[in-house]
C-alpha cells in the first residue's frame, strides 16, 4: 500500500504524519513552526520531515497544506502575511521533488480544510460548500462539486479582507479580536485571556464575556450572510479552534445569519461545524495531492 508524507504548516505549529492511499492517518507528529525565522527555515523543516520518514518508509508523494496564497500549479507561495518573513517565493514543489524524487503538491491551509470537510467531514454530499476558519484571522474556501474554486489568480474566497462596518471581516470577527476585546474591557493584560477562558467565564454568567461573544457571533452572522448572497452555498462549515465551542455558538451564529440573510436563502443554507479539527490540514493536503495527480495522469493518457 502506498504511503504519503502530509505536512500542515501553520503560524505556530507544523503538524505532519504519514497517510496511506485510502486516506487513513497512520502517524501524527508536531513541531514548532518558528515563523519568525522565515520561509527558508520552514522549507528546511519540511525537507527534514520528509527525510525523517524516508529513512524508514518508502514514500510515494509529499502533500503540503500551508498558510499563505499558493500557486497550485507551481506549488509555491506567491503572497504571505508578515507573520512569516520571506515566505513569498518559497518553492516547495520544485525543491522537494528534486531532492526526494517523488511528486509534491501544495495547497492553502483553509482550502485544504474545506476540501477535507467536503470529502470526508461535515459537508459530505454537499454540492457547494463554504468553509470559514476563525482564528487569528478569518480564512475562507469554496468547494464546488468536490473541487476547490481558486478564482482567476488563485485568490478566491479571501473573505477576511472583505470590507464591513468601516473595517474588514477578520479585524471585527476573528477569535484574536474576541480575546483583545475582553482584556481591554476588563483593563487586564491580553495574556490573561484566551478563548477557552472567555467561554468558561461566559458560562458562569460573566457579562463582559457574554457580550463580547454575542458581538463576535453577530459579526460572523453578517459576514456569512454577505458571502451567501454572492455564493449561495448549500453548506457553511465553521472551523478554527474557537469553533470547538459548538454547543455555545451554534444557536447564536444561526440566529445572527437569519438576521442578515433573507428567509428564502437562510432556510435552505445548512450551517455546521468542522469535524476534522486538527487533522483537516493533513487530510485536505492528501485529497488535493490525489486530485492533482489524477489530473496529471489523465493529461498524460489523453
Amino acid at each position: 500500500m502506498k504511503k504519503y508524507v502530509s505536512i500542515d504548516i501553520g503560524g505556530t505549529a507544523i503538524k505532519y504524519g504519514m497517510i496511506d492511499e485510502d486516506g487513513r492517518i497512520l502517524t501524527k507528529r508536531e513541531r514548532k513552526t518558528e515563523a519568525h525565522r522565515g520561509g527558508p527555515s520552514i522549507l528546511a523543516k519540511a525537507s527534514a520531515i520528509v527525510e525523517e520518514f524516508k529513512n524508514s518508509e518508502e514514500i510515494s508523494g509529499i502533500c503540503i497544506s500551508t498558510a499563505g496564497m499558493v500557486d497550485t500549479e507551481k506549488g509555491e507561495i506567491f503572497h504571505s502575511a508578515p507573520l512569516i518573513p520571506e515566505y513569498a517565493g518559497t518553492r516547495f514543489k520544485a525543491v522537494l521533488e528534486e531532492r526526494f524524487g517523488v511528486p509534491c503538491e501544495v495547497e492553502n491551509d483553509v482550502n485544504c480544510a474545506g476540501l477535507a470537510e467536503s470529502v470526508s467531514g461535515a459537508a459530505v454530499g454537499s454540492k457547494s460548500t463554504l468553509m470559514l476558519t476563525v482564528g487569528t484571522g478569518i480564512g475562507g474556501c469554496i468547494v464546488l462539486d468536490g473541487r476547490i474554486y481558486h478564482g482567476f489568480s488563485n485568490s478566491a474566497c479571501e473573505v477576511g479582507y472583505m470590507r464591513m462596518c468601516g473595517s474588514d471581516f477578520q479585524t471585527l470577527g476573528a477569535a484574536s479580536i474576541l480575546t483583545k476585546k475582553v482584556a481591554e474591557r476588563k483593563s487586564e493584560p491580553v495574556e490573561y485571556w484566551n478563548g477557552y477562558r472567555i467561554f468558561e467565564e461566559a458560562e458562569k454568567g460573566d457579562d463582559i464575556c457574554i457580550r463580547a461573544i454575542d458581538e463576535m457571533a453577530d459579526i460572523l452572522g453578517m459576514g456569512i450572510a454577505n458571502i451567501c448572497y454572492v455564493l449561495n452555498p448549500e453548506t457553511v462549515v465553521l472551523g478554527g479552534g474557537i469553533m470547538a465551542q459548538e454547543d455555545y455558538l451554534k444557536e447564536k451564529i444561526e440566529a445572527a445569519v437569519s438576521r442578515y440573510l433573507i428567509p428564502s436563502v437562510a432556510d435552505r443554507t445548512k450551517i455546521c461545524f468542522a469535524r476534522h479539527r486538527n487533522d483537516a490540514g493533513m487530510l485536505g493536503a492528501f485529497y488535493h495531492f490525489r486530485e492533482r495527480q489524477s489530473g496529471e495522469r489523465r493529461k498524460a493518457e489523453a
